[in-house]
């Protein structure tokens, strides 16, 4: 398969392509890195990446950032960064890859944990988290035919410990491994609609 991975140079991005790289083709795009330039929170350039690789049969997306402050500190403008980036740069992916992806191709974005199991200052992350699960539950049923969509949301992976380790107290560090086998499984498996969660 022909894999586009969004976000491929990040943590999460990381653990994919370890994953699929093993079995497919995977063309790595990046704000700053990759073999392909793209920045998804801008439309345009989500529509020049897709004519730079053409048609592909899945699609990855590991991007999006979120701001972590207190509920007190965040404003409409700091909640809309997250909406804007996170949630509707994904989102884009999916709207304009509909024209390319192949008859059986699969759309598998990224959401995490914080929306299900909060976190003190996580209201932005939690927030995108879970417009992106009810995304994919509402567009499963309006993919064309023999296409899907799922999303993984993963814990705190074990390599993020030392970044991100302090905003994820008593929470349980997932394996990478086992973060990259759950984008196998939306990519190379059948389900649809699903949020995979991998704690």
């Amino acid at each position: 398969m022909k894999i586009i991975l969004v976000g491929a140079s990040g943590d999460v991005g990381q653990a994919a392509f370890a994953e699929l790289s093993q079995h497919h083709e995977v063309v790595c795009v990046g704000r700053k890195t990759g073999d392909v330039r793209a920045d998804i929170s801008d439309p345009n350039s989500i529509e020049g990446m897709y004519e730079e690789i053409g048609v592909f049969d899945a699609l990855v997306s590991a991007a999006g950032h979120v701001h972590f402050a207190p509920l007190a500190e965040q404003t409409d403008a700091s909640l809309k960064m997250g909406l804007e980036s996170k949630v509707m740069g994904q989102i884009n992916l999916v709207l304009a890859g509909l024209k390319r992806i192949s008859g059986k191709g699969s759309f598998t974005l990224t959401s995490g944990v914080l929306d299900r199991d909060p976190v003190i200052a996580g209201t932005g992350a939690a927030l995108a988290n879970g417009a992106l699960g009810g995304f994919v539950k509402g567009a499963a049923i309006e993919m064309p035919p023999g296409v899907r969509i799922n999303v993984v949301s993963p814990g705190l992976l074990d390599v993020s410990e030392r970044r991100y380790g302090a905003l994820f107290p008593g929470h349980e560090r997932v394996p990478s491994e086992r973060v990259g086998r759950a984008f196998a499984k939306c990519v190379e498996g059948a389900i649809n609609g699903q949020v995979v969660v991998v704690e």
